[in-house]
């Protein structure tokens, strides 16, 4: 009887301690991978992209009013818009030396004053080597007045006579990192481009930009 309870009692000692080798070894485990997983992260951990603007073309920028016809029981209002064709050259530069990236999804338009007065345009996926530069052109706008309010279409009357304008440029769409076999999931991303140009009324072509504008770019 004595021998059988000994003989239970080293069992549930070794039970007890291989449970504890377990526990200690999958605990370092835990530790090892999350180490490596760290170690890998600062190796390879990704920066976001910089945008720039190089050129920016106008070749329509005007604004238009157009009265509706009164009636008995209304009185004539006026609507305003602006009416814009412009093409803005944008420099997109990685600069990261391990990790390539992966454009999608993208979209761009232009906004005055925090209005946009161009519609969203598709532009086209691209790849981009470590270090890598690519070059964007998209053309935005057409000959479809697109509404805005008073103060909008005065304040871009006054700015080119003055002949500053201010635009935003915006680029959006999603993005993924490629670090050697690793692959990121994808990111949204957003691109705000503020450009200073020198434009007067009637003005058509390539415009002077004013200043060096780098681009807010949140991922």
């Amino acid at each position: 009887m004595g021998n059988e309870h000994n003989c239970q009692h080293s069992r549930n000692g070794f039970t007890s301690s291989m449970g504890r080798l377990l526990c200690c070894t999958i605990l370092t485990i835990l530790v090892l991978c999350g180490i490596i997983a760290l170690i890998l992260y600062l190796v390879y951990r990704p920066s976001k992209p910089h945008f720039a603007v190089s050129g920016v073309a106008v070749y329509q920028l005007t604004t238009t009013t157009t009265n509706s016809t009164p009636t008995i029981t209304t009185t004539p209002t006026a609507t305003n818009s602006i009416i814009s064709n412009l093409q803005f050259t944008v420099l997109s530069h990685n600069p990261n030396h391990r990790s390539s990236i992966l454009y999608d999804h993208l979209s761009s338009y232009v906004t005055y004053r925090n209005q946009a007065i161009t519609q969203p345009v598709s532009l086209p996926m691209f790849f981009q080597e470590k270090q890598g530069e690519v070059a964007l052109s998209p053309v935005m706008g057409s000959f479809t007045p697109v509404p805005v309010s008073g103060d909008v279409a005065t304040g871009l009357m006054s700015d080119e006579g003055y002949g500053v304008v201010g635009l935003r440029l915006v680029i959006i769409g999603r993005l993924r990192y490629k670090s050697g076999p690793f692959r990121s999931v994808w990111y949204g991303f957003f691109v705000r481009c503020d450009v200073l140009i020198g434009l007067r009324k009637g003005c058509s072509g390539q415009v002077p930009i004013l200043g060096a504008p780098e681009c807010d770019v949140d991922v």
